[in-house]
């Protein structure tokens, strides 16, 4: 679908009318003809990190109802780009979209191959279990890259959460859901530190150099991504940064004794 030709002016006053009337099906499609190509980019961005199996389309689609729900939650007083707003939006309906599908890529299974392969062996020429030690040894690789390794490798051990844990005899048996610890919930305290961090390493800055650091080191997106958000060049984005870091490297340092 080609990109819809608006100045910024008409942009605002379709978001504005929108805004108005939330039903108006003329104007949502408007603003999702828009911002389409943000959903495409963003897709082919994850899809060219997946291997093989995924299929590119399964990604759009699921990008396309993000974009959808970032153009009926935007809160245009809020004074940030609607393109800041609806990338995470976007990419999160997509990852959403992976965990729904049952598989387990091909990369992955590969990597718990390798390493079981190498436990093995090492098993064979140790005479007794080898340690995380000895089969990072065994493939000769650091004991970083194979803590990374391990980690990309787990992905294989999937398990049903409808599974029975045992049965009861009521007419309700214990699955495995019900007794599965959630170990990746979020603590409460680590997200108010993290937003306190940042309230501390963004205060004083002015609007786009806090939007800098906070796309950079918070959603992840590269200097090329952030300079589209904010209608600034790559290299002009690399300058603002190297310039942002070393003022906050010269205000922590004066206020280390606050924290010693």
């Amino acid at each position: 679908m080609a990109l819809v030709k608006l100045t910024e002016e008409q942009l605002t006053e379709v978001w504005v009318d929108y805004k108005k009337d939330q039903s108006d099906q003329q104007l949502r499609n408007t603003l999702m003809e828009r911002y389409l190509p943000l959903v495409r980019y963003n897709a082919e961005r994850v899809w060219s990190k997946l291997p093989d199996g995924v299929d590119l389309n399964d990604l759009i689609s699921a990008g396309v109802f993000g974009l959808m729900d970032a153009i009926e939650a935007f809160d245009m007083q809020r004074g940030v780009k609607f393109e800041t707003y609806c990338v995470p939006r976007i990419r999160g309906a997509m990852l959403d979209e992976l965990r729904t599908m049952d598989w387990v890529p091909r990369l992955v299974r590969s990597k718990a191959s390798k390493l079981e392969a190498a436990r093995k062996q090492a098993e064979v020429e140790l005479g007794y279990p080898p340690s995380d030690a000895d089969i990072a040894a065994k493939l000769q690789i650091s004991a970083e890259e194979y803590d990374r390794l391990k980690a990309e490798a787990s992905a294989v051990n999937l398990v049903s959460l409808n599974k029975k844990w045992y049965e009861t005899d009521s007419y309700k048996d214990v699955r495995e859901v019900d007794i599965l610890e959630d170990q990746k919930g979020e603590d409460p305290t680590n997200g108010i530190q993290k937003r306190d961090l940042m309230k501390l390493v963004t205060k004083g800055l002015n609007r786009n150099e806090r939007l800098i650091i906070i796309l950079y080191y918070y959603e992840e997106l590269t200097m090329k991504e952030i300079g589209n958000t904010l209608g600034l060049s790559e290299s002009r984005v690399s300058q603002m940064h190297s310039s942002i870091v070393l003022r906050l490297k010269e205000q922590l340092g004066r206020r280390r004794p606050e924290f010693g």
